[in-house]
């Protein structure tokens, strides 16, 4: 393998110009200063003491600015892999106990290692087990649950941590007359800031992060107005220390526990970071995102980062987006990025020790905000009321049945999805347009010519054991329509991709039931894999390799010949085949 391949900070950084040091510079110190407060704020969503956000936003970025491909990708901790965290280790352990974090850290080297084993086994087409319907869905719903569950934050009451939104909803209504007037007024100032100068950042001549003013903001009127003694919980002491070397300790028995929802966080997250890193790439142009890299580059930044006290980390839409608009041209934005926090966390944190939670709240909510896809509800139903539906089900069952069984029900529907339109898959009926060689659906196009002694059949997906019999039954179901006048069936096999053994026995008895019928059986358009399976159980040779054709013409004309102008040779063709 050459090693750019590999590590492809040989292939940026041999290619690196001096000019892209101040646009890197520029993006690495916005994403930075991005990461502070929500880095502080996914990590009191994923049950951690706020600097274990901060963690999480240096070591992998410099990890993955080393193996991974895309120039823009910023990484770090983000809102639905910090509430599957939660949902994953919340069983296990005390919410923010000390065992707490060390199962989130050991769920960090578990996510790590799964992404790793996947790009180093090509297995990421596992990701396709979630639909986009599926996962767009779960993402709704599990931003409901997230936003919602900072009530607590922004209202400064007690709300049992549940993830189950009618739960939420119903304690926040019991509890309204122990709202916190201080505590809500501060919450909503930090949504209405974070709103305002996101809309309207493009007028402002030196725009800051939204985040970052809700939090000085939130910093400095507690300080000035002492709102602690009136009941506003603040992030308090947040130790000046660079994250410290360890190794992650998992027992068997509970890497038998975290195992199922470490591969959940995987599956989504690499879903997550290798769509925004190939809607970025294609934006550039200028480098390719190889998807089994980055597998390999989330993976080790999850792996290393868990060895400096990170919970698992991955690529985010929002901080992605940030990165690029602020003009990074490669990952040494993100390494600035990592830099910038590291210094941060040596100089910048006794200033947090009056950040009140509820700010950091306000950034949550806000950030979920956006996964919310109203949009896509309205497109699904628009165009393909089944994806619709798919997605309705999967919102409604995360939010009643929870997080992890959620995405469970969502691949199970996914899975189910594909097992059935490949066990039912489209069969279309072909005609001739008129006055042309061409053949297409009857049902489809107009003043198609569909003639009453041939039946010309194109079946619309690969044959195998799921759907021989339903093969069987609907060839069987168009030979009785067709009725006395057919005299050939012509099996096309243009969307046929391949055959299994069971196909194959499938075809040998759809061949001989043709024959007692006294029909004439004709292949067409079959492709190299269907081909060879074909001869290697010698199907060709009982058929009959003249009865093989590259065109639908080629074999309509093929039976126009023998079952008209020599029928002699037809009934030989029967009687051997009867024989």
């Amino acid at each position: 393998m050459n090693i750019k391949q590999f590590l492809p900070i040989f292939d940026w950084l041999s290619q690196y110009d001096k000019n892209f040091f101040k646009n890197d510079l520029i993006a690495g110190l916005t994403v930075g200063v991005m990461l502070i407060p929500q880095g502080m704020a996914y990590a009191m969503l994923a049950g951690l003491p706020p600097v274990y956000g901060l963690y999480s936003a240096t070591i992998p970025l410099i990890i993955y600015a080393v193996f991974g491909t895309s120039r823009q990708l910023a990484v770090g901790p983000s809102a639905m892999v910090s509430l599957l965290t939660l949902t994953a280790v919340g069983t296990l352990a005390t919410v923010g106990s000390g065992e707490f974090i060390q199962f989130a850290i050991g769920m960090a080297l578990l996510v790590g290692v799964i992404k790793l084993l996947m790009g180093i086994f090509r297995l990421g087409f596992l990701v396709n087990f979630l639909s986009h319907p599926v996962l767009s869905g779960f993402t709704s719903a599990a931003a409901l649950i997230i936003g919602l569950s900072q009530l607590k934050h922004l209202l400064g009451i007690n709300i049992p941590r549940t993830h189950h939104i009618n739960e939420i909803i119903v304690k926040a209504f019991e509890k309204a007359g122990e709202i916190n007037p201080y505590t809500l007024g501060i919450g909503i100032a930090g949504i209405i800031m974070i709103l305002v100068l996101k809309k309207y950042k493009s007028k402002i001549p030196f725009p800051l992060p939204g985040p970052l003013v809700a939090v000085i903001f939130g910093i400095v009127i507690v300080k000035i107005l002492h709102l602690e003694a009136y009941g506003v919980k603040v992030v308090g002491k947040v130790p000046s220390d660079l994250p410290a070397f360890s190794i992650p300790e998992i027992s068997l028995a509970n890497l038998k526990i975290m195992l199922p929802m470490a591969l959940t966080i995987a599956l989504v997250s690499v879903m997550e970071s290798i769509a925004v890193a190939k809607s970025i790439q294609s934006k550039h142009g200028d480098y390719k995102v190889v998807p089994r890299q980055e597998l390999l580059g989330l993976g080790f930044a999850n792996i290393v980062g868990s060895f400096f006290q990170s919970f698992p980390i991955t690529g985010g839409f929002g901080r992605t987006a940030v990165n690029d608009q602020s003009g990074a041209k490669t990952p040494m934005a993100g390494v600035i990025s990592a830099l910038f926090i590291l210094f941060s966390l040596l100089v910048l944190t006794p200033y947090f020790k009056t950040l009140p939670k509820a700010i950091l709240g306000s950034v949550i909510m806000v950030a979920v905000a956006s996964l919310i896809d109203i949009k896509e509800v309205k497109f699904l139903w628009k165009a393909n009321k089944t994806d619709f539906f798919m997605l309705v089900a999967t919102f409604i069952g995360t939010l009643t049945l929870g997080i992890e069984q959620g995405i469970g029900l969502g691949v199970v529907l996914s899975l189910a999805m594909v097992i059935f339109k490949t066990t039912y898959p489209h069969v279309a009926i072909l005609g001739q347009v008129p006055g042309t060689h061409f053949y297409r659906n009857v049902n489809r196009f107009e003043n198609v010519s569909e003639r009453d002694d041939l039946l010309i059949v194109r079946f619309d997906a690969q044959l195998y054991f799921a759907n021989v019999s339903f093969f069987k039954d609907k060839i069987e179901e168009l030979i009785n329509e067709k009725g006395d006048k057919l005299r050939a069936v012509i099996i096309n096999g243009d969307s046929m991709n391949n055959l299994d053994s069971s196909a194959v026995h499938a075809l040998k008895d759809v061949l001989k039931d043709i024959r007692k019928k006294g029909l004439h059986l004709v292949f067409t358009g079959i492709k190299g894999p269907v081909r060879d399976a074909m001869i290697k159980a010698d199907f060709m040779e009982e058929v009959g390799e003249k009865y093989f054709f590259m065109s639908i013409q080629e074999a309509v004309d093929c039976v126009d010949d023998v079952c008209i102008s020599k029928p002699a040779q037809f009934q030989e063709y029967l009687q051997q085949a009867n024989d």
